[in-house]
């Protein structure tokens, strides 16, 4: 035991050999957590993504510094991502509760115009709208443009009106 307390240190009274230590661990063991989490947890970007990567980094780092018992922080970090891994299968069984944590999409604009109700939903702009098309399809105007999507991970898809090609 005493060998442990001399390479990890006890308490907040950590050297900075310990505090390497310590952090090459909770890398490791944040490696493990996020495939106990899924891919789902860092790949989708939802806010409940969100909040579970803050969430982890937040807990994480206080066994890093020693401001937490290390073992209580990497306890509450796995819990952190069993109940993401819990709540991303009930969200695959559910459409319903799926739009609690991750959302719905939003068709913003369609056939030349903008969805007031859903823009305002949505805190956007026209503005916004006009970046996004600049962005995905290189155009200054609308006129290509089938419908604009808010989609679950705040990312706005533009769909490209289709062209009818004449022999």
């Amino acid at each position: 035991m005493d060998i442990v307390v001399a390479l990890f240190g006890q308490g907040r009274m950590l050297g900075p050999g310990q505090m390497a230590l310590r952090a090459i661990v909770v890398s490791l063991v944040a490696l493990v957590l996020i495939r106990v989490a899924g891919r789902r947890a860092f790949g989708q970007r939802s806010p409940f993504d969100y909040v579970v990567g803050i969430l982890l980094g937040a807990i994480l780092s206080r066994s890093v510094v020693g401001a937490s018992p290390f073992v209580a922080t990497v306890a509450a970090s796995f819990a952190i991502a069993l109940l993401h891994r819990a709540i991303g299968w009930a969200c695959v069984r559910s459409r319903r509760l799926e739009r609690l944590p991750v959302g719905v999409e939003r068709e913003v604009y369609r056939n030349g115009r903008f969805d007031d109700a859903q823009m305002r939903a949505a805190l956007l702009t026209p503005t916004d709208i006009r970046e996004s098309v600049r962005q995905a399809l290189g155009a200054t105007d609308l006129s290509d443009v089938d419908a604009a999507i808010l989609e679950r991970n705040g990312h706005v898809s533009i769909v490209r009106r289709s062209r009818c090609r004449r022999p």
